[in-house]
């Protein structure tokens, strides 16, 4: 017994209950107008019979009854006044055709009144509204006639009167007719059925079975492989053998249930399980019997493997290339922790790659680099920890570019297919994880670790590249989010580069450099990606710039001398730059025109101290005994030539009252107070002699040179004010 309702019954029913509502208001007016020739007497009668309802005996007569002369007008004419010219009556006028009686209203009237137009039957409410109390035509009963077998059908001439807006619902499908696009089907009424636990739901409970038995048959063939020969059970042969024969028959049962009614679960379950303890086999062979060479295992391996995903492919079954690449992995090193386990979790990984040209299998893609790159990272980690052994490190430099190529190749070939794939970009950066660690390995071998590093960065910069340029992203097709992926772990491995061919000394100029290229590409191509790598690269330039002249280093001339250096200026001078170029940049960048203030605060802080550290590097660079104090007596004047050439600018342009000018002016302005400060708090203090008058005369001569230039300034554009009638700009 079934408890479901057919929504096209409760469709039929509704239909015929909004017919027989529509009916029932048809009879309502008849009758209505039936109580008006009785109030009305004869007169009124024979009136009314005349324009809306037949005399007695007219049903007889047929369709040559004669009609009065008001009937056939109206018949004539269904837009003339005598049908439509009723709807603009005032509520309290008498009735047409029904002289001295009162008019009906709301309250008199019992039912919604009908229109006298067309009522087709099963209509949820009439297609138009039409003027009230309107009279039908001659021969028709409230737009009705008599149709075949009695059936009321709709009056063609009171169709003409119909007019007003559509009501909001349409008409009800007739019965047995499909439901209209724009209609809903009526809410399903009745109790609701409870929801099936989801352990009774259909596959549930064999689908966990089979995961089960998938499980415990590969850790009974580990056992058979491994246990056994621990105890002495059978020999290397037969165990090899059972195994396979063992593996070998799952596979052909696997394949005969898969075709049978309700045998996908089974069928997949069976194979995937063959698959898995054949390659389970091949790694016993290889790496604990050592029957076979490690590469003629590693390739019986893939062929075990490239099979089993092919079998999934033809059979769509994106769960049996999972469960043969889990279980293969999981158990794997189990049978072994020599450097072949990262050889056959490499060989799974490669395997998989082509089933991604043809399918959409996130979960395969996610199972098959998870293990390779594991495994790597932990080995590679170890190696960096404890030592490696002999030999071992330029095994896991190769295992470490297999898997992050593979990883690669792989994400391309997906995010060309499908562009929104995530976990393709998400599994390239885990792929890149141990080759990013490698470089730990050489510490004492800085050349070598800076070589792999570098290689490594321009291989993901090369690859982050293609969608700055139109033309190679048309080509390449390769989606921002694997890009950034790319961008981001190129820019690590280019970090590990500055640090090993850099001491403390040179790392800023390194890392400056870096940030200068980023943010000069970041401007030209409008990349807010480049732009924030650049400005990463900057921040940590200036970590390592103030770890070596710091304030408290430019503050004494002890320190300065010890810690100042020629490549303390090259920093210096590279960190203006760096500054023009993001201003420059920042100006480009969508999202960034707004703090225009704030860059030009920053600019100028990042130049004030550049060019201090850059004066008091050169002096003491010299080793002139006074060069420190003539360092910061150049830098003293330095500020002040610069707030003078802001303020001169910003004058310059002024009348223009543009955003440029202003920023000019409160740059300008800054610095000259910063320089003042200066001047009296630090040079007054540590200067002497010369030194000191030339720093207080140089200032001086400059603010003389500045206000002068802003008065004139100023009084210029009052001037011109006065005359085009405007305020001045101040």
């Amino acid at each position: 017994m079934t408890t479901s309702i057919d929504p096209a019954l409760i469709s039929r029913i509704s239909g015929e209950f909004s017919a027989l509502g529509a009916q029932m208001g048809v009879l309502g007016r008849d009758l209505e107008l039936l109580r008006t020739q009785v109030v009305g007497g004869p007169a009124g009668a024979q009136e009314v019979s005349g324009a809306g309802v037949p005399a007695a005996g007219a049903e007889e007569q047929g369709p040559a009854a004669p009609k009065s002369a008001a009937g056939d007008q109206a018949a004539a004419a269904p837009g003339s006044d005598a049908s439509a010219g009723t709807g603009d009556r005032a509520p309290d006028a008498p009735a047409s055709g029904v002289p001295g009686s009162p008019a009906p209203t709301e309250s008199t009237w019992p039912l919604h009144p009908i229109p006298s137009g067309v009522v087709p039957p099963g209509s949820m409410v009439p297609p138009a509204y039409v003027p009230r109390f309107a009279p039908a035509p001659a021969g028709a009963v409230s737009g009705w006639v008599a149709g075949p077998q009695g059936a009321g059908m709709p009056n063609a001439a009171a169709q003409p009167a119909a007019r007003g807006p559509m009501p909001p619902h349409g008409p009800v499908p007739p019965m047995g007719a499909p439901m209209p696009p724009g209609m809903r089907p009526p809410p399903r009424s009745g109790p609701r059925v409870p929801q099936t636990p989801w352990w009774q739901r259909d596959g549930v409970i064999s689908r966990l079975l089979a995961v089960a038995g998938v499980g415990v048959t590969l850790i009974g063939v580990v056992m058979l492989l491994v246990l056994a020969a621990q105890a002495g059970f059978f020999g290397p042969v037969p165990r090899v053998v059972a195994g396979a024969a063992f593996s070998v028959g799952l596979v052909a049962a696997g394949m005969r249930v898969f075709g049978r009614v309700g045998g996908q679960v089974g069928g997949i379950a069976l194979a995937a399980t063959g698959f898995a303890g054949a390659y389970l086999d091949v790694v016993a062979v290889t790496a604990i019997y050592h029957w076979l060479h490690p590469v003629i295992g590693f390739a019986v391996a893939f062929g075990v493997a490239a099979v089993g995903v092919a079998l999934a492919m033809r059979w769509q079954s994106q769960p049996l290339a999972v469960l043969v690449v889990v279980g293969a992995a999981v158990l794997s090193p189990i049978l072994t922790t020599e450097l072949a386990l990262l050889a056959f979790l490499i060989v799974l990984q490669f395997a998989c790659v082509p089933v991604q040209l043809v399918r959409d299998w996130p979960y395969l893609h996610v199972v098959r680099t998870l293990p390779a790159a594991l495994a790597t990272f932990l080995f590679v980690a170890g190696a960096i920890f404890s030592g490696p052994a002999p030999g071992e490190r330029p095994l896991l430099l190769l295992a470490a570019v297999a898997v992050a190529l593979v990883g690669l190749v792989g994400t391309i070939v997906v995010v060309r297919r499908k562009p929104t794939d995530l976990t393709a970009s998400l599994m390239f950066a885990l792929a890149t994880v141990p080759m990013l660690v490698v470089p730990g390995m050489y510490e004492a071998e800085r050349p070598i670790a800076a070589v792999i590093a570098g290689v490594f960065a321009a291989v993901l910069l090369a690859v982050a590249a293609t969608t700055l340029i139109p033309k190679v992203a048309a080509v390449a097709k390769v989606p921002g989010h694997t890009a950034l992926v790319a961008a981001v772990a190129g820019s690590i491995a280019l970090l590990e580069t500055c640090v090993s061919v850099t001491d403390p000394r040179t790392l800023p100029t390194a890392w400056f450099l870096v940030a200068l290229a980023f943010l000069g590409v970041a401007g030209q191509r409008r990349s807010g990606v480049t732009a924030g790598i650049g400005a990463a690269f900057a921040t940590l330039g200036a970590f390592a710039f103030l770890n070596i002249a710091g304030p408290e280093v430019l503050a004494s001339q002890h320190r300065s001398e010890a810690n100042l250096s020629i490549s303390t200026v090259v920093g210096a001078v590279l960190a203006l730059a760096v500054v023009a170029v993001a201003v420059w940049g920042a100006r480009k960048l969508p999202g960034l025109q707004g703090t225009a203030e704030l860059q030009w605060i920053a600019a100028s802080i990042a130049g004030l101290y550049s060019v201090t550290t850059a004066t008091v590097s050169i002096g003491v660079a010299t080793g002139a005994e006074d060069g420190f104090l003539i360092g910061h007596s150049a830098a003293t004047i330095l500020w002040m030539a610069g707030a003078t050439a802001a303020l001169f600018y910003g004058l310059r342009n002024i009348g223009k009252a543009t955003a440029v000018a202003k920023l000019a002016l409160g740059s300008g302005l800054l610095v000259t107070a910063a320089a003042l400060a200066k001047l009296f708090l630090f040079d007054l203090a540590t200067l002497g002699g010369l030194l000191r008058v030339a720093a207080f005369l140089a200032v001086g001569v400059l603010l003389l040179v500045v206000g002068t230039r802003y008065a004139r300034a100023f009084a210029e554009a009052g001037a011109n004010s006065r005359e085009t009638g405007e305020a001045p700009t101040r």
